[in-house]
């Protein structure tokens, strides 16, 4: 029986350039009346440190207090300016190498998976563009069409991305052992460590140094 077997990659710092705060300033400057905009732009520029603390803490701490700037925002609007996100913000930053390791790895016969904590309406174009065969992001909760400003479950962060990988292993037939996982963070470790050919790409430094110790391939997409 042939295997079958995946490629999982991280998002934001591995395949492009942006994070998440860029699709939330995105979206901070196109509110209805200049006013909305340059209220909620000052909220979101104002917040980047506490974020940057959060994340640094903890991811979940840091989706709690992130996710809740979409509080009462439009999922008719977020999804109206989706497109211009993708256009203005997200094909300018992906990496250069980035098609060129999609290109390997499909030319392996790798099914081609990613793995995102940014939310599934803002990413859903670049999907397409990528030609990505399967996706999993974070969804906002929506009441009446309002946005709550929290995250439907499961979310998308640290090591439940690992137990996603495995539970979509499980129900897709694929051989962790075989597949392979990409990642630039150190947070990301857990998703490291469940396949058996991971690599650190565009690392930070406990990242590449733990590859390093590892004997992991290092990928510089820039």
């Amino acid at each position: 029986m042939t295997t079958r077997a995946a490629a999982f990659y991280d998002l934001e710092g591995t395949l492009i350039r942006t994070n998440l705060v860029h699709a939330l300033l995105f979206y901070a400057q196109r509110q209805r009346g200049i006013v909305g905009s340059l209220t909620k732009t000052a909220a979101v520029v104002a917040g980047i440190p506490v974020f940057a603390a959060a994340n640094f803490y903890d991811r979940r701490t840091f989706n709690d207090l992130f996710f809740r700037m979409y509080s009462g925002q439009s999922e008719d609007r977020l999804r109206f300016f989706a497109e211009g996100l993708f256009e203005d913000v997200l094909r300018p930053a992906i990496l250069p190498g980035t098609l060129d390791l999609l290109a390997d790895s499909r030319g392996r016969g790798l099914r081609q998976v990613i793995i995102t904590g940014a939310l599934d309406l803002t990413v859903q174009p670049l999907m397409q563009h990528l030609a990505i065969d399967d996706w999993v992001a974070n969804r906002l909760e929506f009441v009446d069409g309002v946005a709550t400003g929290r995250v439907l479950p499961p979310v998308i962060a640290t090591a439940s991305k690992a137990q996603w990988m495995r539970d979509f292993a499980v129900r897709e037939g694929i051989d962790l052992n075989a597949s392979f996982a990409y990642t630039d963070s150190m947070s990301d470790l857990p998703m490291l460590s469940v396949v058996g050919h991971p690599s650190a790409c565009n690392p930070d430094f406990r990242l590449k140094q733990t590859a390093i110790n590892h004997g992991w391939p290092i990928l510089n997409l820039e």
